[in-house]
């Protein structure tokens, strides 16, 4: 392996592991709010992946009628509550529209735009109007009700969301994959490597996405409350800041970072219906390296998992996701002799 060899492998590593890191970020953002082990967030990158696909061949994608099954659902949860806590019905109504207010609108505005071939940049905005409002809606019908439960139950309740998601992606997409075309075209020689405009947009759109992150938790009361329902949830609670409040908005920040990165990697290669997992996966492992606490770790361990697979690819390609997923190993025997912890009660 010559120099050329090797800065091609490392832009493409530090490429993919941009995105990596973004879903590393939202995987440590959601257990640290709700203590859930999120494994479904590699849908959000399909279903945000194939959504634009479907956009692009002028038909309407079936997130569509995935999201106004999703907000009925919750708007049936809203009436059932509000009639077991005997509420006014105005109240009930209130309540009812708010929650399907966001997602009939958007899907009205999908049903016309998508027949009409808009610009690719609108028809990307409308992807993620589409997608992220899933993460607030699964919230609140798989977790809320077990929102104290144990981080086992948690677990194994996203094994079963993510099992859902993937065959919905099946029946709303179909089991042929998709390939969208890139955001920017312009090429860029830097010596031996060349740098496309997609992958200049990764790098952007990851960037500006944790400053923004860093921004919202740290000067406004929004990303203060998530900070302080993160460190102490019952002392969030006597603070007046609503658990149930920080787990919708966590999940929301989730989904939409999950459809950003869905429309990213989407023109770097071909998403089928389960590709989410695999990608999911790897933000999981970086997102494992940082202890899944730490958001500065969680991107060092992103843009390390990226490396490990672009040059695996090279030296054993046929095992690279053998490599990739066994690194975690010895990160977990690591922190468990560093910090052992009693069972869980």
């Amino acid at each position: 392996m010559d120099f050329s060899i090797a800065s091609i492998l490392a832009l493409d590593g530090i490429t993919n592991g941009a995105v990596y890191a973004l879903l590393a970020l939202a995987t440590v953002l959601v257990f640290a709010v709700t203590r859930v082990i999120f494994i479904p967030q590699g849908e959000f990158v399909a279903f945000g992946a194939l959504t634009l696909a479907i956009l692009q061949t002028g038909k309407v994608p079936g997130t569509v009628w995935f999201l106004l099954i999703l907000a009925t659902l919750a708007a049936l949860s809203d009436l059932v509550q509000g009639l077991r806590q005997h509420q006014p019905a105005a109240r009930i109504a209130v309540v009812m529209l708010r929650t399907l207010a966001f997602p009939v609108l958007v899907s009205l505005l999908a049903l016309w735009a998508a027949p009409r071939n808009l610009p690719m940049l609108a028809q990307a905005a409308l992807t993620l109007a589409l997608v992220t409002p899933f993460g607030s809606l699964i919230y609140r019908l798989a977790y809320e009700s077990l929102a104290d439960a144990s981080v086992l139950v948690l677990l194994i309740v996203s094994v079963g969301v993510h099992f859902a998601l993937v065959g919905l992606g099946l029946f709303f997409f179909g089991a042929e994959g998709f390939r969208n075309p890139s955001f920017w075209d312009q090429r860029f020689s830097l010596g031996p490597v060349v740098v496309s405009g997609q992958a200049l947009i990764i790098f952007v759109a990851s960037l500006a996405l944790i400053v923004a992150l860093y921004l919202f938790f740290e000067r406004t009361l929004r990303g203060k409350a998530l900070r302080a329902t993160a460190v102490n949830r019952l002392g969030a609670r006597l603070m007046g800041i609503s658990s149930a409040g920080a787990g919708r908005l966590s999940f929301t920040m989730a989904a939409f970072i999950g459809a950003l990165s869905g429309l990213l990697i989407g023109p770097t290669t071909t998403v089928f219906y389960d590709s989410g997992f695999l990608i999911g996966l790897k933000g999981f492992v970086a997102a494992v390296f940082a202890g899944l606490s730490s958001y500065p770790l969680a991107l060092v361990g992103a843009l390390g998992v990226g490396l490990l697979e672009s040059f695996s690819s090279f030296w054993a390609s046929a095992f690279k996701e053998v490599i990739v997923f066994a690194s975690i190993l010895p990160v977990l025997l690591w922190r468990s002799l560093r910090d052992p912890h009693g069972e869980e009660h």
